[in-house]
Parts: structure tokens; C-alpha cells; sequence
């Protein structure tokens, strides 16, 4: 009897995702995830905004978010677009504000804006999903 094969689809579902504690040290955890999600697509020029733009979004959570634990998200929409996703039960929208001068803070979503395609916040029932998209070259 033969077995059943599957095999990884190059875009779509599944992606990769983690639950992961609402505490700093997530973000590297969510950096790991992101870069190995990317390495396995043959997106690793996508790697170092993917990472820094993934911490900026779990440190935000972790600052403003109240619950005990965050999703992280990586999908591949299309061959050259992948969207990072982070999800919390809070409904208070991430604001994009200009930081005063002696702010220590507050230039996180400014990064995320510079070095994101696009990004956004969905709205859940139980809270939201502040989601960015980067795009890689097409590979032939």
C-alpha cells in the first residue's frame, strides 16, 4: 500500500508560528522565527528587516499588551512577499506618533514604517493583529 507524501507548498498556508510568553525576552525568540522561516523560502535578504522590525512589534506588545502571551506569525503570501504577524488580545491600535526630542521611546513604529512594503493592524474579536509585508526579489 503506498504511504501519502506531503510536501511544503512554496507560498500560502502553512507558514510558520509560535505562541510565546508576553515578556522581553520573546523577541529574540521571534527573530529565530522569522529568520528561520525566511532562510527556508530562499529570503534571506529579507532576514535582517524581518528581525528588527519583529522585535519592534513584540516589544510593543510586551509594553502595552495586558495578557500572558503573544503569537507570532510568518506566512508567504506570493514567492517574493511574506507578511510577519503579531497578535495579542489587547484592542488598543498601535499609534504612529513623532517622538519628542528627549524621548527615549516611541520611534519603534517609525522603523517599522521605514523598512516594511506595508503594514497594518486587523482587527480580532478577542484583540488584534498588527501585521507588516516585506518584498523579496522574484527568484526564477
Amino acid at each position: 500500500m503506498p504511504q501519502p507524501t506531503t510536501r511544503a507548498r512554496p507560498t500560502g498556508c502553512p507558514g510558520y508560528s509560535e505562541t510565546l510568553p508576553r515578556e522581553p525576552e520573546s523577541a529574540g525568540a521571534a527573530r529565530r522565527l522569522v529568520c528561520v522561516a525566511l532562510a527556508a523560502w530562499g529570503l534571506d535578504d529579507l532576514a535582517d528587516d524581518g528581525a528588527l522590525i519583529v522585535s519592534e512589534l513584540v516589544s510593543n506588545t510586551v509594553r502595552h499588551a495586558r495578557c500572558r502571551s503573544i503569537r507570532v506569525t510568518v506566512t508567504r503570501p506570493e514567492p517574493a512577499r511574506v507578511r510577519i504577524g503579531v497578535v495579542d488580545k489587547s484592542k488598543r491600535l498601535p499609534e504612529l506618533r513623532e517622538p519628542c526630542t528627549g524621548d527615549e521611546g516611541g520611534r519603534g513604529l517609525m522603523l517599522v514604517e521605514a523598512l516594511a512594503k506595508d503594514w497594518g493592524t486587523d482587527h480580532l474579536p478577542w484583540g488584534k493583529r498588527v501585521w507588516v509585508e516585506l518584498h523579496g526579489e522574484e527568484r526564477r
